[in-house]
């Protein structure tokens, strides 16, 4: 099994390396590509160094056979070609191949099957938010059919990057020493604000990552649910938060909701709200999130599941449900998704 990651060098790149290690993911070679600001930098996998090659036109992924890219939508598009004619599966993590027809958008939890089909030998990974969101209503959806979800999100610097990561601690650091903020990588400074604008905005007043959420959201889960998004830009550092009303056909209670929520898969069950105001151990903690009333972003960095919890019954809708989630954008919202695609492939003897 050869493995190469187009992207090396951001902060999804670099995710993939450490989740394909913590996963013992199943490769021979690994190869690593990047632009010419990356080409020739240095990272170490299992104990051995790699050298970013730049990428190019060519055949430099000859014998690859699965090459997971994260390097913008410009990059996907342009190189697809280059990357798939040997045979290679292309786990596309930009928004490049999303509502392309002949590419299916795959979270395993819930649409795992869909990457066995693949007319051009790419596999679309979805949106951050959408797949935390979809892990958690494909539970429910199994309960009675979803006919409508609004969804406000609460979205880390991390889904801009990892020098917005950066320019968020510096700002901060500014700020706190009397300073003018640095604003490069956000329309407005983050620290000590929330901005209700992520991406560029619509004819509809919609912007375009919460149209992702509308689209991607009816792809995955072959349905016709309408999806209503605010998505708004947040100060945490790496993990998203999203507040969550769903309509179903028939009232699903709040109990079986939670016993749904806590035995699906890639999702956590955290609605402890009777532990209201005991003192959380951060250190403790963090290693489950259990101790805690309902879950945050902060315990969520790191982690593989999307947790959930307030979960309730919606107080205007009889047939209505809300709750709130949280999980790690970069890991689950990004390359550990992408990862397990390729680990359903290999399961089932679908790579080459």
């Amino acid at each position: 099994m050869k493995v190469a990651i187009v992207g090396a060098s951001g902060a999804v790149g670099q995710e993939f390396l450490r989740v394909l290690e913590e996963r013992h993911f199943p490769m021979d070679e690994l190869v690593l590509f990047g632009s010419e600001r990356s080409a020739g930098k240095k990272y170490t996998f299992k104990g051995k160094e790699y050298t970013v090659q730049l990428l190019k036109h060519g055949d430099d992924f000859k014998g690859v056979d699965i090459a997971f890219t994260s390097a913008g939508a410009g990059v996907s598009k342009e190189f697809a070609e280059d990357i798939t004619k040997y045979g290679a599966v292309m786990i596309d993590n930009s928004s490049a191949f999303r509502m392309d027809e002949n590419v299916p958008l795959v979270v395993p939890e819930c649409n795992a099957e869909d990457a066995l089909n693949r007319p051009r030998g790419i596999i679309a990974n979805p949106n951050c938010t959408t797949i935390m969101m979809v892990v958690v209503l494909q539970p429910i959806e199994k309960l009675s059919h979803i006919k409508r979800i609004h969804i406000a999100s609460y979205q880390a610097a991390s889904g801009a990057g990892a020098a917005a990561m950066a320019e968020l601690e510096q700002q901060y650091r500014e700020v706190l020493s009397g300073k003018d903020a640095t604003v490069n990588k956000f329309a407005y400074q983050l620290a000590y604000n929330v901005i209700p604008q992520i991406d560029v905005f619509m004819d509809n007043g919609y912007t375009k990552e919460e149209m992702k959420m509308f689209n991607e959201t009816r792809k995955i889960m072959h349905t016709d649910a309408s999806c209503s998004a605010m998505c708004v830009r947040v100060p945490s550092l790496r993990a998203h938060s999203e507040a969550v009303w769903v309509e179903t056909e028939k009232p699903v209670s709040v109990a079986d909701a939670q016993k749904a929520i806590a035995a699906a898969d890639g999702v956590t069950l955290v609605d402890n709200i009777a532990k209201v105001g005991a003192k959380a151990n951060k250190n403790a903690e963090a290693e489950t999130m259990e101790g805690l009333p309902y879950p945050m972003p902060l315990f969520a960095a790191g982690k593989d599941n999307v947790y959930v919890g307030r979960v309730r019954k919606d107080l205007a809708n009889e047939n209505g449900l809300t709750f709130w989630l949280t999980g790690d954008q970069i890991k689950k919202g990004a390359a550990l998704n992408a990862v397990q695609i390729a680990e359903y492939l290999i399961k089932v003897g679908n790579v080459k």
